[in-house]
């Protein structure tokens, strides 16, 4: 995930759980420009709901404009930005390191520093789940980067706010 020359935003977008709203949602970004840094979206409390995270890079603008314009689509039921003081931001990664007989015991201690846990092995590669900020996941990949990463998959962030506040559907 490369932090582009802007700042970035992470909205939590309650919208009703129909066909056609996630892309309804992202070309409303893509039409202004703005790059969509992480997208995931998942069910909530409330059957007929789920919850989007949002993480977009924009220049110093506001986001008032895109908040006002996603308002307005029919699905869209609440918006909230998320800022890092007030809510809980998690990722989770699945990454498959190069690690043969030499190199493995380092691996598992560099997996196990950072809190992860091996999920697959393989006589050459292990795979690895990671879940925490991206800043972890990031800081993680710099350290398996020197024994050979094969593959990675990224779920996105998803994030909560912290305590009563937020955008309960109940």
């Amino acid at each position: 995930m490369s932090n582009g020359s802007g700042h970035t935003h992470t909205l939590s977008v309650l919208v009703e759980d129909k066909p056609g709203v996630l892309a309804r949602v992202a070309s409303l970004f893509s039409r202004r420009g703005y790059n969509i840094q992480s997208l995931a979206v998942g069910a909530t409390e409330t059957k007929e709901l789920s919850r989007m995270t949002i993480v977009v890079d924009v220049e110093d603008s506001p986001l008032e404009q895109i908040t006002k314009q996603l308002n307005k689509l029919v699905n869209v039921i609440k918006i909230v930005e998320q800022d890092d003081d007030n809510s809980v931001s998690r990722e989770l990664a699945l990454i498959k390191v190069r690690a043969e007989a030499q190199t493995r015991s380092q691996v598992i201690e560099a997996v196990n520093l950072f809190r992860a846990k091996v999920v697959d092995v393989s006589n050459e590669s292990l795979t690895i789940e990671a879940t925490g900020t991206p800043e972890k996941i990031e800081a993680l990949l710099r350290v398996l980067e020197p024994y050979g990463i094969r593959e990675i998959v990224q779920s996105g962030v998803v994030s909560l706010s912290r305590g009563p506040r937020g955008i309960s559907t109940k």
